[in-house]
């Protein structure tokens, strides 16, 4: 499937948050090089990234104009994990109570609030790729102990 939607601007990154704080991400280290990664992705990753997943995804354009109006692609976070020499994200999301909270008239099912959700991780783990293969050259500067063991 293709998305037929403009590109978005590329989101603001986080400045003074600690990574470690979001429940989806556990991250080593704590610098985490959020304004070298918010100028790769002005420079053209997100323009990239995003473009890849537009041709795969399964995000239907009602639901990407959900996306757009809660404004959920801005709450991205980007960050660099530098024990495990990775970019890490956080992906926003459409919480568990949505039909309470009465978010947008156009969330009328939980399919459409899963298809969301997974979209918008996808569209992180694309984003981290891109910044890491294409845009990073930086090497990790944690140094793993020689005590480890042989896995």
């Amino acid at each position: 499937m293709s998305l037929d939607v403009e590109t978005p601007a590329p989101p603001e990154l986080a400045t003074g948050v600690d990574a470690d704080d979001y429940d989806d991400a556990e991250v080593g280290g704590d610098e985490y090089r959020r304004e070298e990664l918010g100028d790769f992705l002005a420079e053209g990753a997100w323009e990239e990234a995003f473009a890849a997943w537009r041709a795969d995804t399964d995000v239907t354009e009602t639901e990407f104009a959900i996306v757009r109006d809660l404004e959920l692609l801005t709450r991205f976070d980007f960050f660099w994990d530098d024990f495990a020499d990775r970019v890490g994200y956080h992906a926003p999301g459409l919480p568990e109570d949505w039909k309470e909270r009465d978010l947008h008239s156009e969330l009328d099912s939980w399919q459409r609030v899963s298809s969301i959700n997974a979209g918008l991780t996808e569209l992180g783990q694309t984003v981290c790729d891109v910044l890491k293969s294409e845009y990073i050259d930086w090497e990790a500067d944690y140094d793993a102990p020689d005590d480890l063991p042989d896995f």
